[in-house]
C-alpha cells in the first residue's frame, strides 16, 4: 500500500483526511514564548483570535527533519512506499525537512518528497488526487507522474484586505512592489514558479471578489476549484456559488485557511485555487 503524507498548509478538512487515510505533518506558529502545533494545540478560531487581539505576532517555524522522520517511520511498517507532497520549497524550509527525513530513513521505504512549488488548496487539490488514485489502486510511479504534471496546472490567485501582514511576517517578496499603493487599495497576489507576485489590485473588496470571479472565468479545462478563506466564510460561499456556474455546477472545495498562511495574509484573505489551464501561462 502507498501512503500519502503533506504539511498543514495544504489546508485540508479533517474529514478528507480521515477519509482518504492522508498523514499531515503540522506546522507550528509561536506567539512569542508559546509554540502551538498547527490544528493540534490550536484550532483555526483560536488563532485568529489571538492573530487579532494579541499583542504579539506570530511566526511560522517549519516542521524539523525529526517530525517527518517519525511519521515516515511508522508508515514504513506497513507501506510499500511514501508519497510525500509539500509546500514550495521557496515559501518555507518544510519540503527540505523532509528530504532530510527520507535520507534517515534510507533504504527501508521508498519516499517520494514532491515540491508543489504552490500552497493552500492548489496543493492540498494534488494531495487528494494521489490519495484518490492509490485507493483506486494506482502504482506509485503513476500518483507520482500525476503530481507532476498537476504542479504546472496548478494556479493560486489571492485578494488581500491589507499588505500589513505579509509584511509583518518578512514574506512579501515581489509584492514589495505594491507597497506604494493607497491604504485602501485590495492587493491581488499569485503563486507563480512558487514565490508570492504583485498581480494588481482592486479598489474595493467587491471588485476584488470580482476579480476572482474572472480569473476562474478566464481558465479553460478546469479540474478542480477550490476557495480558502481565513475570517470571511459568507463572501467565500458566495463566491463559490457564483463560481459553480461556470465549473458545470460541480463541487467547489471550501476551506479555512489555517495558521501556516493566516500569519502571512491576515484578516479576510480570499484564495482562490484552481487545475486547469490559464490564457498566457506557460
Amino acid at each position: 500500500m502507498i501512503k500519502i503524507v503533506t504539511d498543514s498548509s495544504a489546508d485540508l478538512p479533517a474529514p478528507i483526511v480521515e477519509k482518504l487515510g492522508i498523514s499531515v505533518v503540522p506546522l507550528y506558529a509561536r506567539f512569542g514564548d508559546e509554540i502551538y502545533k498547527e490544528r493540534v494545540d490550536i484550532t483555526d478560531e483560536e488563532f485568529y483570535e489571538k492573530l487579532l487581539s494579541g499583542d504579539v505576532h506570530p511566526v511560522t517555524i517549519q516542521p524539523s527533519p525529526q517530525d517527518f522522520f517519525e511519521v515516515y517511520q511508522k508508515l514504513s511498517d506497513e507501506a510499500d512506499g511514501i508519497i510525500s507532497v509539500h509546500l514550495s520549497s521557496k515559501l518555507s524550509g518544510t519540503y527540505n525537512s523532509a528530504v532530510q527525513a527520507r535520507s534517515m530513513i534510507g533504504d527501508k521505504c521508498p519516499i517520494e518528497v514532491i515540491d508543489s512549488k504552490t500552497l493552500t488548496l492548489a496543493m492540498g487539490m494534488m494531495v487528494i488526487a494521489a490519495a484518490e488514485g492509490v485507493n483506486a489502486g494506482k502504482g506509485m510511479e503513476e500518483v507520482v507522474a500525476g503530481v507532476n504534471e498537476a504542479i504546472p496546472k496548478s494556479h493560486a490567485l489571492c485578494l488581500l484586505d491589507t499588505l500589513k501582514y505579509l509584511l509583518l511576517g518578512g514574506r512579501i517578496g515581489k509584492a514589495k512592489a505594491l507597497l506604494g499603493s493607497v491604504l485602501n487599495v485590495k492587493p491581488l497576489i499569485a503563486i507563480r514558479d512558487g514565490e508570492v507576485a504583485p498581480v494588481g489590485q482592486a479598489r474595493s473588496r467587491g471588485k476584488g471578489l470580482e476579480q476572482l470571479f474572472e480569473f476562474v472565468k478566464s481558465a479553460t479545462k478546469i479540474e478542480e476549484l477550490g476557495i480558502a478563506y481565513t475570517t470571511t466564510p459568507e463572501d467565500a460561499q458566495k463566491l463559490a456559488e457564483r463560481m459553480a456556474t461556470v465549473f458545470g455546477g460541480a463541487e467547489v472545495r471550501l476551506a479555512r485557511l489555517g495558521t501556516t498562511l493566516g500569519v502571512h495574509t491576515g484578516p479576510g484573505t480570499i484564495i482562490v485555487s484552481l487545475r486547469g489551464e490559464l490564457p498566457g501561462a506557460g
